[in-house]
C-alpha cells in the first residue's frame, strides 16, 4: 500500500515539475503548428503567383495600349499638320476672293468660292471643319477655337491615360506579389524553429522557440490579412 502511494507521490510529482509545457504537449503543439504554417504557406505561394500572373498580364496590357496610344498620337499629329497646311491653302483662296469680290468680279469670286468649298471638302478633317464654323471675327485661323487642337489628341491621350492605369494596377500587383513572397520567407523561418525544436534537450529551452516560432507565425499572418487579394478573385472561380 505505501509503495503505491510512494508511486502515485512521484508521477504527481513528476507532473508538477513538467508544468503546462510537457514534452508530450510541446511535440502536439509542434506538429499542429507545422501544419498550420503549411498550409499558410501554400496559400501565400498560390496568392503570390495569381499576383504574379496578373502583374505580367497587366504589363503586357499596358505595352500593346501604350503602342497603340502613340500610333494615334503620331496619326493625330500629322492630321493636325494636314490641317495646317490646308488652312494656308483656304487662306490664300480667301484672300483671293476677297481681291475679287474688292473688284466687282462675281465671276471670279464665284469661281474661287466654288474651289475653296470643294477644297475644304477634300482637305479638311471634320475638327477642322467644325473649328472654321465656330471661328468669331477676332480670330485669325479655327486654330484658334477653344479646345480645337485637343479633339486630334483625345483618342491618343486617352489610350495612353489607359496604359497608364493598367501599368499602375501591374506596379499595384508586383508590391502585393513582393509581400507575400516576404509572407512565405517568415513561414519558411516559422518552419524551420518548429524543425530544429527537438534538437533542444531541455523543456525550457523548446518552449522558448516553440513560442518565438508561433509569435512569428501569427504577426506573418496578420500581415497577410492586410495585403489585397488579386484583382477579380473569387474561390468560386476554382470550383
Amino acid at each position: 500500500m505505501s509503495e503505491e502511494l510512494n508511486e502515485t507521490k512521484d508521477v504527481t510529482t513528476e507532473t508538477k515539475k513538467e508544468g503546462f509545457f510537457s514534452e508530450k504537449k510541446i511535440e502536439l503543439l509542434v506538429a499542429i503548428f507545422l501544419g498550420i504554417t503549411a498550409i499558410l504557406t501554400a496559400w501565400a505561394s498560390w496568392i503570390g503567383s495569381l499576383h504574379g500572373g496578373n502583374q505580367a498580364t497587366n504589363y503586357t496590357k499596358s505595352n500593346n495600349v501604350s503602342a497603340e496610344g502613340n500610333s494615334e498620337y503620331n496619326s493625330a499629329y500629322q492630321l493636325y499638320l494636314s490641317d495646317q497646311l490646308a488652312w494656308n491653302t483656304m487662306s490664300e483662296y480667301s484672300f483671293d476672293l476677297e481681291i475679287a469680290q474688292a473688284k466687282g468680279d462675281d465671276i471670279s469670286a464665284q469661281l474661287i468660292e466654288e474651289k475653296l468649298d470643294s477644297y475644304i471638302q477634300d482637305n479638311c478633317s471634320d475638327i477642322m471643319y467644325d473649328a472654321w464654323g465656330k471661328m468669331t471675327d477676332d480670330m485669325n485661323s479655327p486654330f484658334e477655337v477653344e479646345g480645337m487642337i485637343d479633339k486630334y489628341f483625345e483618342t491618343a491621350n486617352e489610350l495612353l491615360a489607359e496604359s497608364q492605369a493598367l501599368l499602375e494596377e501591374g506596379q499595384k500587383d508586383n508590391a502585393n506579389g513582393d509581400a507575400y513572397n516576404l509572407v512565405n520567407v517568415i513561414y519558411s523561418l516559422v518552419l524551420f524553429m518548429l524543425g530544429i525544436i527537438g534538437v533542444f534537450k531541455k523543456i525550457p529551452n523548446r518552449t522558448a522557440v516553440l513560442i518565438i516560432a508561433v509569435v512569428c507565425l501569427i504577426l506573418a499572418t496578420i500581415y497577410m490579412c492586410t495585403i489585397p487579394m488579386p484583382t477579380g478573385f473569387s474561390l468560386a472561380n476554382f470550383f
